[in-house]
């Protein structure tokens, strides 16, 4: 049974322009391939989705890849939970500029921040009469896409033609995937630094101050928001000593 609690995971796909982002936004919210007017940017979108028993919120982000628009790009980077870089299986170019450009773009950005590696118009790279009007072009294997996925720490690559429709679920269900597992890790950290940090601090304090009567320590955390707080609170028969913090959108 799946779970009716909706978790948010902001999805950002980024990659060279008219490698067929967009088209791949439509047919997965549509099923349905573009094929009259087919604009820059797609609408942010965002929908209910089941992946392996879990409810999760998707929120989709579209963006163009053209160098006009690299100043204003990285405002969608913010809150990210997981990217979908994109390259065309027939543009050896797109192909090698995602080591080039937009895996360092991303870690400027967006450090930490999972993706999975994608290649797009699958369809294209044995399609003859495609093949016959573009001499000398090289498709990229399927071999070369694992590949760089090894390269770049990408834990998936998928292969998916928007025109035909296949793979286009198989891309965004593996962005979910990923993004899960990565906040799965995120808790599992954050109890690691919970443990260690209460009894590192406690420890510290009694040492310092024996006669201290009391010494409390609280440390929360939001892991799906990213945001952690600790608190001290040290009484002393003469005094008492009191720190707190809060920091937001630490990312591991």
């Amino acid at each position: 049974m799946a779970s009716t609690a909706s978790r948010f995971i902001k999805c950002v796909t980024v990659g060279d322009g008219a490698v067929g982002k967009t088209c791949m936004l439509i047919c997965y919210t549509s099923n349905k391939f573009p094929t009259d007017y087919i604009p820059t940017v797609f609408d942010n979108f965002s929908a209910n989705v089941v992946v392996e028993g879990t409810t999760v919120n998707l929120g989709l982000w579209d963006t163009a890849g053209q160098e006009d628009y690299n100043r204003l790009r990285p405002l969608s980077y913010r809150g990210a939970d997981v990217f979908v870089l994109a390259f065309s299986l027939v543009s050896r170019a797109s192909y090698e500029n995602i080591l080039k450009k937009w895996v360092p773009e991303l870690q400027h950005y967006a450090s930490g921040v999972p993706a999975v590696l994608v290649g797009t118009k699958m369809d294209l790279r044995e399609d003859k009469h495609y093949l016959a009007d573009h001499p000398g072009l090289v498709p990229v294997t399927t071999s070369q896409g694992e590949e760089l996925r090894k390269q770049i720490g990408a834990a998936y690559y998928v292969e998916c033609s928007s025109k035909t429709q296949q793979n286009v679920k198989a891309v965004f269900d593996s962005a979910i995937r990923r993004s899960l597992m990565w906040k799965e890790a995120c808790v599992s950290q954050m109890k690691y630094i919970l443990v260690t940090v209460n009894s590192h601090l406690n420890v510290t304090v009694a040492n310092i101050l024996p006669d201290a009567d009391s010494c409390e320590f609280n440390f929360e955390s939001n892991v799906f928001w990213l945001q952690h707080s600790f608190h001290l609170n040290v009484t002393h028969s003469q005094w008492q000593f009191e720190f707190s913090n809060l920091m937001f959108d630490q990312r591991w």
